[in-house]
């Protein structure tokens, strides 16, 4: 078998689970409930968090917050300031995607 087969959990419990974590990519899934948030944070590289179920509450930087919903895919670069949580009753579930991984070096041109 040439591919690496990787499972997503299927729960409404809180889970925070990396996936992938290798030297070229960190690929990570979230389920968080109502009220439920990760730690207030600023984005170790360029970040790619998609919804895939439920509203998505992110403050970034000094801005207000804002909700995303089902089939958003937010960009955040490097060194943002992320707030995020769940002020909905549904649950949110998210991947997101720093690439390149953080403390990857830098590739030359």
């Amino acid at each position: 078998m040439i591919e690496t087969v990787y499972q997503l959990a299927q729960t409404d419990e809180k889970t925070i689970k990396p996936i992938i974590m290798d030297e070229n990519l960190h690929y990570m899934h979230m389920i968080l409930n109502q009220d439920e948030a990760l730690p207030l944070h600023y984005s170790n590289s360029n970040v790619y968090m998609n919804v895939l179920r439920g509203t998505l509450s992110i403050g970034l930087g000094e801005e207000e917050v804002r909700h995303y919903e089902r089939g958003a895919l937010l960009k955040i670069p490097v060194d943002t300031k992320m707030n995020v949580h769940n002020t909905h009753e549904e649950t949110l579930e998210i991947t997101v995607v720093k690439a390149p991984a953080p403390g990857a070096p830098a590739k030359m041109a």
